[in-house]
């Protein structure tokens, strides 16, 4: 907050007459960036091409931010029903013909996996593992499988 009132050439206090905390703060910088979010629109597209389409504008958008992506990747109420990514995403999964029951819990599942990979890929992890080499046992000559010598 003092680094931000620095920036904002103000008193550190005064910005609490606009925001009651830190978290508030970054929540609201997260939804205006949220608000970023170039929905798909290709009604007429196959829906893998539109959750590609999805996967790709996100991916943009979190790379474009990364710290505070990072940030609002660990926060449990980060996507909310309003958001554009979550509204686009559950109407992609309703024209796919996902029974309704079940578009909430697939599209949470693909947010899931979609953040994961996302913060994988900002901080590095990502890069690191995809140049692990594979591991190979040593050849076990004289055992049998399931015993030892």
């Amino acid at each position: 907050m003092r680094k931000l009132a620095t920036a904002l050439d103000a008193n550190p206090m005064s910005l609490y007459h606009h925001v009651p905390n830190k978290g508030a703060l970054l929540r609201g910088v997260a939804r205006t960036v949220g608000a970023q979010f170039r929905t798909v629109t290709l009604e007429d597209a196959a829906w893998q091409e539109r959750i590609r389409l999805l996967a790709t504008d996100f991916r943009t958008l979190a790379h474009r931010h990364p710290n505070l992506m990072a940030y609002s990747f660990s926060q449990p109420d980060f996507i909310q029903p309003e958001d554009p990514f979550w509204a686009a995403l559950t109407a992609t999964l309703d024209a796919a013909g996902v029974p309704h029951s079940e578009i909430r819990p697939i599209a949470a599942l693909m947010c899931a996996v979609v953040i994961g990979v996302l913060t994988a890929e900002l901080n590095g992890a990502l890069h690191q593992w995809s140049n692990l080499e594979p591991h190979r046992p040593r050849g076990r000559r004289g055992h049998t499988r399931g015993r030892r010598p």
